[in-house]
């Protein structure tokens, strides 16, 4: 029998990038940091479903307490010094659960519109923010509609710009974090460009 549930699909931006310039080691020391993060955030009856690689499913009966699972993961990753930004998808649907897997469009729908947010954000499908208790808290902005595959109509979206730390780098390498310039490196000549490593600055020279 299929139920509506609320599915949040979030992974992290830049994690292959990392994992090339800093090796198996230090993803999956990431990933180990990400996972526990994730855990300590969840609202109510949210469950942790799985994570494959750097994506993690959350299911929820209540699209309230996944969006504030959801914010609150958000908010505790863009403090972490040397992490990476995340982005995710937000969708409301009628799946079907056997064996504790997950069936239905509404699954694939959340990792398209997961996959087409920017670092930072996470996209909501209308369906999500309609079975909201109180969608105007939230600084939703329309995307408009939007062509996935495999989806037979165009969906509508909605942007939530994940907040928190104000004023941060990226480190245009690896794509890790920088909370505290005076920790990181800065760039010989470009200006409020910042590295985590000697190797990374080297990395960035040698290719401009």
């Amino acid at each position: 029998m299929e139920n509506d549930i609320a599915i949040l699909m979030a992974d992290l931006s830049g994690y292959t990038a990392l994992t090339e310039t800093h090796g198996s080691i230090t993803a999956a020391d990431l990933i180990d940091k990400y996972t526990g993060i994730v855990e300590n955030c969840l609202v109510g009856h949210c469950q942790f479903h799985e994570r494959t690689g750097d994506e993690i499913m959350i299911v929820s009966d209540s699209p309230d307490c996944l969006l504030a699972t959801a914010l609150m993961i958000g908010k505790n990753t863009i403090n972490e010094e040397n992490f990476l930004q995340i982005h995710g998808g937000l969708h409301y649907g009628k799946v079907l659960k056997r064996a504790n897997s997950y069936f239905g469009s509404a699954i694939n729908l959340t990792s398209r519109i997961a996959a087409k947010a920017n670092a930072g954000t996470y996209w909501c499908s209308k369906e999500f923010v309609s079975a909201l208790t109180n969608k105007s808290a939230f600084p939703l902005t329309s995307k408009g509609n939007h062509i996935f595959k495999n989806i037979s109509e165009e969906k509508e979206v909605f942007e939530l710009c994940i907040e928190g730390r104000m004023s941060f780098y990226v480190d245009p390498v690896c794509r890790m974090l920088i909370m505290d310039p005076q920790k990181a490196i800065l760039h010989p000549t470009e200006t409020d460009k910042y590295f985590c490593s000697s190797d990374c600055l080297e990395i960035y020279k040698a290719k401009h």
